[in-house]
């Protein structure tokens, strides 16, 4: 008869739940390892509360990383079919939304949660929380892990599923790199994505909060790289809003390597500048008793209006609007359709959503997401050089990682 291996998993996250409920199913003696006082604290927040629990859409081109091939293995395995079918089973029920974002028909991420706190408990899950991991070795083919309140827990294998560095507050501050590290992997340099970008502009607090629907482009040597539309939102520090979000992975990864990058914005962006013009010059010829403020009421956030005219060279916006030359009347138009801002950060950890970068994906075995250089040692989630955009694709690979990890931390 076989004997039953005793897996540890370190890190209470999504992907570090699944992994635990994975190995448990498959026969292994299971404990999960959170620092927190819960697990799941990082579910809670996901979604705005509502919990994204993936995406129907999730393919390749949603991912990140120095090699975003590797997903393949993993969702070949365990996609989305199968995440759908392991939650139905456990009791959501789930809908389809715009973008193929797929929502827990109770609106809650705490019935996510509360589901897969019952399957632990069912299973019998060794859960133990306020553990935080500080050593980690492999003596033979036995683990140890050591905890900072000097417990100790020898193991055949280990899932690691520590996070990212995004929402340190869950938990999830970088410290499971310094671990890794010591087993002789390499970790591919961090950086916060699905984070807000911060703007070099003087007029920022005149605008703060404003919204508006519209287009952005990451602009590199002159060139659009990527474009996204949506609710985007001026702030005092620079902008917001899902699309920029999308944006400041690739944003993010360009000012680590010193480029030079800008985003532009398209207020009117279902129009081209031609047709602007042509209704700028409508407008202005329709009202040319008001001024140029007046005049541009109703077309665009009047708060946008006095920095626009100022960016357009036009200092007294309380000239009539028949004064206007042909060149500011162009000059407005080209603002309305292509107004560059020059980005020179983003925002920090505590305020991204994902990390981009993390565990070298060429030193973890594809089809098993066991390490090359550590046999019995597995990764799962965010911790590896694996990272999605907005709208449910991060949680997919953890739910995949977290179920492939599990399922061969305890049968390899």
């Amino acid at each position: 008869m076989k004997k039953q291996k005793h897996v540890v998993v370190i890190g209470g996250g999504a992907s570090g739940i699944v992994a635990a409920i994975s190995a448990k199913r498959n026969g292994a003696d299971v404990a999960l390892l959170e620092r927190n006082s819960r697990v799941g604290k990082k579910i809670l927040a996901t979604g705005n509360g509502r919990c994204n629990l993936t995406n129907i859409n999730s393919d390749i081109n949603f991912y990140n990383g120095q090699n975003p091939k590797f997903i393949y293995s993993t969702f070949g395995q365990f996609g989305i079919q199968e995440t759908l079918s392991f939650f139905e089973k456990l009791g959501i029920e789930y809908k389809v939304e715009a973008n193929g974002k797929v929502f827990p028909m109770s609106d809650q991420s705490s019935s996510v949660l509360d589901v897969l706190l019952y399957e632990l408990n069912h299973l019998g899950v060794t859960i133990i929380t306020d553990c935080y991991v500080t050593e980690l070795k492999k003596n033979k083919r036995t683990f140890l892990v050591k905890s900072s309140d000097n417990k100790t827990f020898l193991c055949d294998s280990v899932v690691f599923a520590t996070g990212g560095k995004s929402m340190p507050s869950s938990g999830s501050d970088g410290s499971g790199y310094e671990l890794i590290k010591k087993l002789n992997h390499t970790i591919v340099p961090v950086f916060p994505s699905l984070v807000q970008l911060i703007l070099q502009c003087d007029f920022l607090k005149r605008i703060d909060g404003v919204k508006f629907v519209g287009r952005a482009d990451l602009i590199v040597n002159k060139k659009s790289c990527s474009t996204d539309r949506g609710d985007i939102l001026f702030t005092s520090y620079g902008i917001s809003g899902p699309p920029i979000l999308q944006l400041s992975r690739k944003a993010g990864e360009f000012l680590q390597n010193n480029k030079e990058c800008y985003i532009r914005l398209s207020i009117l962006d279902t129009m081209t500048e031609d047709e602007i013009q042509k209704r700028l010059e409508r407008r202005f010829e329709d009202n040319s008793y008001k001024t140029i403020f007046e005049s541009m009421i109703g077309l665009v956030n009047k708060r946008l209006i006095p920095v626009i005219l100022l960016e357009a060279n036009i200092s007294n916006q309380n000239r009539l609007a028949s004064t206007l030359t042909k060149l500011e009347k162009k000059q407005i138009a080209s603002l309305l359709k292509k107004w560059d801002f020059q980005i020179i950060g983003t925002k920090d950890w505590n305020n991204s959503q994902a990390t981009a970068g993390g565990v070298n994906t060429n030193e973890v075995y594809s089809d098993t997401l066991e390490s090359k250089k550590v046999e019995g040692l597995f990764f799962s989630g965010e911790v590896l050089d694996i990272d999605g955009q907005c709208g449910g694709f991060n949680l997919q690979w953890a739910w995949s990682s977290g179920m492939l990890a599990g399922r061969n931390a305890a049968t390899l």
